[in-house]
């Protein structure tokens, strides 16, 4: 059972959608087959059955490659499988002209007229349905239904069939082939919009970095813009004056080093308050994105008081448990608490939604779960990791606060 949940659990949520609906049109060539089987068998008729049974495996079969194919196709990924859609709508129209002619001119008996008719309503619905999967417009999608339900009644007619029993066929045809159509219709459409969803979640990831970037551009720029026009402009004048002789140069060099100096330590103000995190904003933060995945975040303690350090180390663990949660498994629920004990600071995040075989439930070793260790490190703090229940995974970092910061917040509280 390990392998199979192992490879289930790989896969991302747009994957798993579409293996489902992949095998879903791949059992319908099951269920096709055991229409008739049980047709048969309820009709007490084993050699009609066995026989339907042997053409509708074939057709089965056919429609299983054209489903797999056309959601290739829908997805980009071929083709379109014109050639087999073809080639289906004909096995289709021979089998279901090979019934009627069975039911109307072959050996009597209700067993063989029943295991007929079921045939010939069996694959007229399930074979427009698959095709379907194959043609993107719906005036097309209403064409394939139309036509197979227009053929059924129009074929039944030299066959020697009754016109209001071909009236009704045709129905029958109608409404079968339309819901087998709205399905594979709406199950491309749920697919679609799936993977569409899935590339929009990475494109906001994209944005929200690709701003964060123009913001540190734009600090960056506000910093040494100024700075680096006036270093141009007096070092400009410093040419100048040294080619006359002039002592001034010296001043005016000597406040070139200056501004640069200064420009040096402005760059490293903006650079650290970019990598510093606080608390506060990140646990904020975590509960927006959470949210926005639609995963239930609770998100319960004070950070008020705490040294900024102790905020900053704590600030990336939160970052980085976040993203672990949004990129592995499958979470409905994720808590995160912030709580003082014995001195200390006590960050925990648990999830569940995690696969067994996970590496993100199973192992620390990751580099974003050992970055932690090192930023935590630096602040004499720990973190762990595990599982303490089936599908669930809990992080714990900890964090000694200095003596005077901790009386101070143990009295606050």
């Amino acid at each position: 059972m390990r392998r199979p949940r192992r490879w289930w659990g790989k896969k991302s949520t747009p994957a798993k959608v579409e293996t489902y609906t992949r095998w879903s049109f791949h059992f319908f060539g099951v269920i096709e087959i055991l229409v008739i089987v049980l047709t048969g068998v309820e009709q007490g008729g084993a050699r009609p059955a066995a026989g339907a049974s042997l053409v509708i495996a074939a057709h089965a079969s056919l429609c299983m490659l054209v489903a797999s194919r056309s959601l290739d196709w829908t997805l980009g990924r071929r083709a379109q499988p014109v050639r087999l859609l073809w080639g289906l709508a004909g096995l289709t129209s021979v089998i279901a002209v090979g019934a009627i002619g069975v039911a109307e001119r072959g050996p009597g008996g209700d067993a063989v007229d029943t295991v007929a008719g079921t045939t010939f309503s069996v694959v007229l619905c399930f074979g427009a349905g698959i095709m379907a999967l194959g043609v993107r417009n719906r005036l097309r999608v209403a064409a394939v239904v139309g036509g197979f339900a227009l053929g059924a009644g129009v074929v039944s007619f030299p066959m020697g069939v009754p016109g209001l029993a071909a009236l009704v066929m045709a129905c029958a045809v109608l409404v079968g082939a339309a819901f087998m159509a709205f399905t594979s219709v709406f199950s491309v459409w749920l697919l679609n919009a799936v993977y569409a969803l899935d590339e929009a979640k990475e494109t906001r990831t994209r944005l929200a970095v690709a701003e964060e970037r123009l913001r540190f551009g734009r600090d960056l720029h506000d910093v040494m813009g100024r700075n680096l026009a006036v270093i141009a402009l007096k070092s400009e004048l410093a040419v100048q004056l040294s080619r006359r002789g002039r002592p001034e140069a010296v001043e005016q060099m000597i406040e070139v080093q200056r501004i640069a100096q200064e420009s040096q330590r402005e760059v490293r103000d903006v650079v650290r308050g970019y990598r510093e995190v606080v608390l506060e904003v990140e646990l904020a933060g975590a509960r927006g994105v959470l949210s926005a995945a639609g995963i239930d975040a609770r998100v319960t303690g004070e950070t008020a008081g705490l040294p900024a350090q102790v905020q900053s180390a704590l600030g990336w663990v939160v970052r980085e448990a976040t993203t672990n949660v949004l990129r592995h498994g499958n979470a409905q629920k994720c808590s995160v608490t912030v709580r003082l004990s014995e001195g200390r600071v006590v960050l925990t995040v648990e999830n569940d939604g995690v696969a067994e075989a996970s590496g993100a439930g199973t192992s620390g070793g990751g580099s974003g779960l050992a970055g932690l260790r090192e930023r935590l490190s630096a602040v004499d703090g720990s973190l762990e990791t595990g599982s303490p229940g089936k599908g669930v995974f809990r992080l714990t970092a900890e964090v000694p606060l200095p003596p005077a910061a901790a009386t101070v917040l143990e009295a606050a509280s």
